[in-house]
């Protein structure tokens, strides 16, 4: 079997047996296809390759100046195939098993100020062209800040989820895992403004026999939905009506803002590792970092002992 037969059947078992995303995959997919090209240049496919082929690959991934977050990611993918492969019995023994990654550079999360995520919100109302853009955008950017939700999950919500005017929205998250998520009383309001119109829309295209959309936020392309892309464009609209830096704003930025402002109001961190749907509370501890940092940047510019004495 080729290369590309190994990365089509792994990619086939991640989405049949894992619930791997459609983002995932492609991810996946990417990475994989670039570590296939580098052995095909050595005439070597997946089956021949030993732990010192890898080892070459990730020391040329070096080579070209790649992020370590990007060389780990990298590595991983590696990992996940041979450990697929082995399991497979494709492999008599896994040459990546105990190579260990460049690890990742730690960067603390972006964020925004409680200021600015109001402003943001105030915004939303007057960003659109018309009363049903405008309402679906306060929408959108309210239930993203009130429950932390991945863009992904945001913008696939289905029409049903949304039914009854919920206190709690069930989120299906990464890998096919449902939570569910509390509402805000303003992004409850804003959700039953923005369920009101859908319905119309709903009884509209019924009565002129066409299809109705089983999303919450339907668009005309392919997926059904507004796409990432497509809100990441209007949150930056947003944020220039709102006066806060557009380079400063991204749907992810908001879902660092909903845990950081949660966590700086004593929320338990294991609360917001489950309201995030993050798999390991390892990876929600980088928000008391963050909340460190400002601590931090408070004392050094608050407390009157930090300040620098006058000269006379």
């Amino acid at each position: 079997m080729n290369n590309d037969g190994w990365i089509s059947l792994f990619l086939e078992a991640q989405a049949a047996e894992f619930g791997a995303s459609q983002n995932t995959l492609l991810a996946y997919g990417r990475d994989l296809k670039n570590v296939s090209e580098f052995l095909e240049s050595k005439s070597i496919s997946f089956e021949q390759a030993d732990r010192g082929i890898v080892e070459d690959y990730l020391l040329h991934c070096d080579a070209q100046g790649l992020a370590k977050s990007t060389r780990a990611r990298r590595l991983s993918a590696i990992k996940q195939l041979y450990a697929f492969a082995f399991q497979e019995g494709w492999i008599a023994s896994n040459p990546a098993i105990d190579i260990q990654g460049p690890g990742k550079d730690k960067k603390l999360p972006k964020t925004l100020s409680i200021e600015e995520v109001e402003r943001l919100l105030s915004a939303a109302a007057q960003t659109g062209r018309t009363h049903i853009e405008r309402s679906r955008n306060v929408c959108l950017m309210e239930l993203l800040y009130a429950t932390g939700m991945r863009v992904s999950e945001l913008v696939s919500l289905p029409l049903t989820s949304a039914k009854g005017n919920p206190d709690m929205l069930l989120v299906l998250g990464k890998g096919g895992k449902e939570r569910l998520v509390p509402l805000s009383v303003a992004a409850k309001t804003a959700l039953k403004t923005w369920m009101d119109i859908r319905d119309a829309q709903d009884e509209s295209n019924r009565s002129n026999g066409k299809p109705v959309s089983r999303f919450l936020f339907p668009s005309r392309g392919k997926e059904g939905h507004l796409t990432r892309h497509s809100f990441y464009l209007k949150i930056k609209d947003i944020a220039v009506k709102a006066n806060v830096s557009p380079s400063k704003v991204t749907p992810h930025v908001l879902r660092h803002a909903f845990a950081t402002h949660l966590l700086q109001n004593g929320a338990d961190l294991r609360v917001i590792q489950t309201l995030l749907g993050h798999a390991d509370v390892s990876t929600t501890e980088i928000y008391t970092h963050v909340l460190e940092e400002r601590l931090k940047s408070l004392v050094l510019e608050k407390h009157p002992l930090a300040k620098s004495p006058q000269t006379s």
